[in-house]
């Protein structure tokens, strides 16, 4: 069994002809939406130039692409570069000194990234940009797994099931005879770092006889194509494809089954399979200023970001530190 994932950049097409047909008289009021979400975290009044290098997750790599598409429209001279390859690849590249922001679907390691960082001199700033609901789907052919538990998915995804539990009926009695196939993140992925954390009580503790993938889209086609596959992403690509997969509730601590959404992950009832995601940021890039103000653009413009792109906004009291934060680093 076999699969990797990927990710999915959520491009919200507008109209253009209409938009254009509508420049004037009704459509005015839209136009000016854009144009103050456009112009908004512009505090130089100046025109940049320059290139902005990022990389990391495939979950926060999306969210980082529809921030940039934004800012493009108010700065068409910088370019903004978002490349994925998984929170720890990408976190080697930014401790290398090869990139200005990694996006990641976790907290940085403080035993082996962040004393790569220190020993390549990048001292660097972290930022919450989003929360996320950490998404197990199943076929939509699957009528039986509509709640799990957590250690119903440590059967399925545990080391010692490696080549052990290969049938649906092995992870509850109740279950039919089905064959189970599972595809999830490859081991670079933040969200497997999360996933096998909070389900098998250790970072990287999974069976390895699973599709694997940076590309979260191979794991969405994988569930897709096999009645008895189930796999896990972030929420926005279940969101993408969820008239194609089944989201799966999951028992919480107090023992309710409950679905991953932006509402549970934000009252922290999806427990244990809600995470924050973060950008780190370089701390010696943010003294350019195409750096400033495209952090400044994502920052104060999150909330409309996140919610084009499918993804769960932090809380406001999150935002004003992550800003006030961010301001701190810029002057220091």
């Amino acid at each position: 069994m076999g699969i990797r994932p990927l990710p999915r950049v959520v491009l919200l097409l507008v109209a253009v002809a209409a938009l254009a047909f509508v420049a004037t008289g009704c459509g005015r009021e839209d136009d000016d939406d854009g144009a103050d979400v456009a112009n908004a975290g512009n505090t130089t009044g100046e025109t940049l130039s320059g290139r902005v290098v990022s990389d990391g997750s495939s979950t926060v790599g999306p969210l980082t692409t529809a921030a940039a598409e934004r800012f493009s429209e108010q700065q068409p001279g910088v370019n903004v570069e978002v490349g994925i390859s998984g929170t720890g690849g990408g976190f080697e590249r930014f401790c290398a000194g090869e990139t200005d922001i990694s996006n990641a679907s976790r907290a940085i390691d403080e035993e082996e990234e962040v004393p790569l960082c220190e020993e390549n001199g990048v001292e660097f700033t972290e930022l919450q940009v989003a929360v996320d609901a950490l998404t197990v789907v199943v076929n939509p052919e699957n009528d039986w797994a509509d709640c799990l538990t957590v250690d119903q998915l440590a059967t399925m995804w545990g080391p010692d099931s490696e080549g052990e539990v290969t049938n649906w009926n092995q992870v509850d009695p109740s279950f039919p005879d089905q064959p189970l196939a599972l595809a999830g993140p490859g081991t670079d992925s933040g969200t497997f770092d999360y996933f096998t954390d909070a389900v098998n009580g250790e970072e990287g503790a999974s069976r390895s006889d699973y599709t694997a993938s940076e590309d979260d889209n191979v794991i969405v086609q994988a569930v897709q194509g096999d009645p008895g596959a189930s796999g896990y992403f972030g929420l926005s690509y279940y969101l993408e494809n969820e008239d194609t997969l089944k989201a799966v509730e999951i028992e919480n601590e107090a023992g309710e089954c409950v679905a991953p959404s932006a509402e549970t992950a934000q009252a922290g009832d999806y427990n244990p399979l809600a995470r924050p995601l973060y950008v780190y940021v370089k701390n010696e890039s943010l003294q350019r200023p195409e750096v400033q103000e495209f952090m400044r653009f994502y920052l104060e413009n999150v909330d409309d970001i996140a919610v084009d792109a499918l993804y769960i906004p932090p809380p406001a009291e999150v935002q004003e530190e992550s800003q006030a934060t961010l301001e701190d680093a810029i002057g220091s």
